[in-house]
């Protein structure tokens, strides 16, 4: 999808001061060294900060937002109840309409489709904020053993997003499903009337790979990588492509389901950036706080280009085209 005359006006990204060191095996393993952790604050409350953090870089009251769109994968701290308006309530958006979106750790990214489709459509909408926040707490989920290849560390992350200039210009977001693979996250597991006590993520992932499943997975991952890249490319106008964000996944990972897709791309000179070894994965949230950071780092200089690669379980990947604009 071609995003015309959006830009992202302000990236904010809420990391929990605490961290969780790792040990040299997932240090060597995985590449991770440590992940974020909070202690006290819920999801929702780290969400408030981040949003906060961009209203303020953006100055922008949040009683001009007209939509808040917030994504998640985890728990947020109470039961049949919605985080998203919570937030807009928090924040005194009270004019905005508040969505919840959960697309597993594409959430982000999905959440950022709708509020600029939505922006696009509607001449009435003009501001949209997408937030993200997940918390990984024990007992129920072990943050460093309940997954392959992927560690899970807290925090939020917050996008402002409108029609004109802003230090980051939105070029184009492309997305593709492989909906038969919803199968790796549900395994041999029969349906449950209720939620269960403790998130398991590699018993169901047990269940498909000794299913034979593996090698069709990686296929149509890097497939997926590969078209989503090229259709947002082509959707962009076929920039040329200074950096390459990828999710907050393990080194495994990331070299089995995401670099050949790259590589099949055309994308052999674009720098790869990581920056999830001190944070671990942030739930939905990578997408977004790969893009703070860029925005922190400075690591675009005006008129570069740069992809934002995102996926989750179901499965769905994603690449947003961004160019920085000053």
């Amino acid at each position: 999808m071609r995003l015309t005359g959006l830009s992202l006006h302000a990236a904010h990204l809420h990391l929990p001061a605490h961290r969780e060191t790792a040990d040299p095996r997932t240090v060597s393993r995985d590449g991770y060294r440590a992940l974020t952790v909070s202690a006290d604050l819920p999801p929702p409350e780290l969400a408030v900060r981040a949003a906060t953090g961009a209203l303020v870089a953006a100055r922008w009251p949040a009683s001009t937002l007209d939509l808040v769109a917030h994504a998640w994968i985890h728990h947020q701290g109470h039961d049949f109840w919605s985080p998203a308006h919570y937030l807009a309530h928090r924040l005194g958006a009270a004019r905005a309409l508040p969505v919840g979106v959960r697309q597993m750790c594409n959430g982000g990214v999905a959440a950022l489709e709708l509020a600029a489709t939505r922006i696009m459509a509607d001449p009435a909408t003009e501001r949209a904020l997408v937030t993200t926040a997940d918390r990984f707490a024990a007992p129920a989920f072990d943050r460093w053993r309940a997954d392959y290849g992927v560690a899970y560390g807290d925090g939020a992350t917050a996008l402002l997003l409108a029609r004109g200039d802003g230090p980051y210009r939105l070029l184009s977001v492309a997305s593709t499903a492989a909906p038969e693979l919803e199968l790796m996250h549900r395994g041999d597991d029969s349906f449950g009337a209720s939620p269960g006590a403790v998130i398991d993520v590699r018993r169901t992932k047990r269940a498909f790979l000794a299913a034979g499943h593996g090698p069709r997975f990686t296929r149509t991952a890097n497939d997926a990588v590969c078209r989503v890249v090229r259709q947002a490319l082509a959707e962009a106008g076929e920039p040329r492509v200074h950096a390459v964000a990828l999710p907050r996944l393990g080194g495994a990972v990331l070299d089995d389901g995401y670099r050949p897709g790259l590589r099949a791309a055309g994308l052999r000179r674009a720098a790869v950036l990581r920056f999830g070894r001190g944070t671990g994965h942030l739930g939905a949230g990578d997408a977004a706080a790969n893009l703070a950071e860029m925005a922190h780092l400075r690591l675009l200089r005006p008129g570069q280009v740069a992809l934002v690669l995102s996926a989750g379980a179901g499965f769905t990947w994603s690449c947003l085209v961004v160019r920085c604009a000053y």
